[in-house]
């Protein structure tokens, strides 16, 4: 019960059932999601399943299972997982070790792991584990993470899933490391000392980069995407925005997602995004993006306790990393690292590991008091 206030009288708060915002955003990204995969899948799934909405019901299903593992987990108190933070991540290092001898290979990568009629990608489920074992571990040493020696053993934990991730899946290994430097960060009163950090996580991507020559290649198509057959996709994207115009050639109308764009559904879909609803459709787009990381932003400010401000940071980095990544491949900004978009590319673990991280950014933000 709270005490009387300085004027004598009984401080009262109410506590809010959850987040109403951050919930209406979720589920217009989803509704978003769904409706511009049709759009741009049918044309691959008529071709290639005879079922124009063969993703569209892939990626439902996936999506129903999201929305009820989010309820479940807004339902549970976020403490009560701090005591699976360290099994979670122990189990993403065994999942993660799986996929290197008994995985799946779609497309030249080998991420997916098979349980009957199911498959699921270990490195959707890592960047979850991550975020709930560092918020439990820097919430126990806040007092220490002053030094550069307690930062670096910090790192050190999420290092060994790095780099099983990054062996098959770069783009993931570098969110996870952005998740564990940003909580890192936010733990931490000084600067200078990420100066360090990130000279350590440059050596470490480089290392990485030049391990296998298909990554310095990328590098290559990056800079001149003309001179490399690679360079395809990135070149028929590039096409999809500019034929957007300001509005866009009109939903369902795109040109580029018959083929030219390869896969268009998946990491290329802001693309077909851009095509279809035009600068305009695209800034909108990433202004809900906007509105999900500002409410994150308010939950991990506003939650009374470190362990809850930790979360929701680290799903707010996750999210804002992904999606700035998506979009600067896409515009080829940066060198193709195969990465999806939020919500919005296909893939059935991606959405249902960010529905249950939404779950639980519901269930810190129960704790957030505001005065009547």
């Amino acid at each position: 019960m709270a005490g009387p206030d300085s004027t004598g009288k009984e401080k009262k708060h109410r506590q809010e059932p959850f987040d109403g915002s951050l919930l209406l955003v979720v589920l217009i990204l989803v509704v978003f999601g769904l409706v511009v995969l049709y759009s741009t899948s049918a044309w691959n799934g008529q071709v290639k399943f005879a079922d124009r909405a063969y993703y569209l019901k892939k990626q439902f299903f996936a999506t129903s299972l999201g929305l009820a593992a989010m309820y479940a987990v807004s339902e549970v108190d976020y403490h009560r997982w701090e005591k699976l933070a360290v099994p979670g991540y122990l189990l993403s290092l065994l999942l993660s070790t799986a996929v290197l001898f008994f995985g799946d290979e779609y497309n030249g990568s080998k991420r997916w792991l098979s349980l009957g009629p199911l498959s699921f990608q270990p490195s959707e489920f890592a960047k979850l584990a991550v975020i709930v074992l560092l918020a439990s571990v820097i919430s126990r040493r806040v007092r220490k993470m002053t030094s550069l020696r307690q930062m670096f053993l910090v790192m050190l934990l999420v290092l060994p899933v790095i780099g099983l991730v990054g062996t098959n899946n770069l783009s993931t290994a570098i969110i996870i490391m952005g998740i564990a430097v940003i909580l890192v960060f936010v733990a931490s009163p000084k600067y200078l000392q990420f100066i360090a950090m990130g000279g350590l996580g440059a050596g470490f991507l480089a290392v990485f980069l030049s391990v296998e020559s298909y990554r310095l290649e990328r590098l290559a198509i990056w800079r001149n995407p003309e001179a490399y057959e690679k360079g395809y996709q990135t070149l028929q994207g590039l096409y999809a925005i500019g034929s957007g115009g300001l509005f866009g050639v009109g939903f369902g109308n795109s040109m580029q997602k018959l083929g030219f764009v390869p896969e268009a559904q998946n990491d290329m879909i802001f693309s077909i995004v851009c095509e279809e609803f035009g600068l305009v459709g695209a800034v909108l787009l990433m202004f809900l993006f906007l509105l999900l990381v500002w409410r994150l932003f308010l939950i991990a400010v506003h939650v009374p306790d470190l362990l809850g401000s930790l979360i929701a940071a680290g799903i707010m980095g996750h999210i804002l990393i992904q999606v700035i990544l998506n979009i600067a491949v896409v515009t080829n900004t940066i060198p193709n690292t195969g990465i999806t978009l939020p919500f919005v590319s296909y893939g059935g673990t991606s959405v249902l590991f960010l529905l249950s991280e939404m779950g639980l950014a519901l269930n810190v933000s129960r704790s957030v008091r505001q005065e009547p």
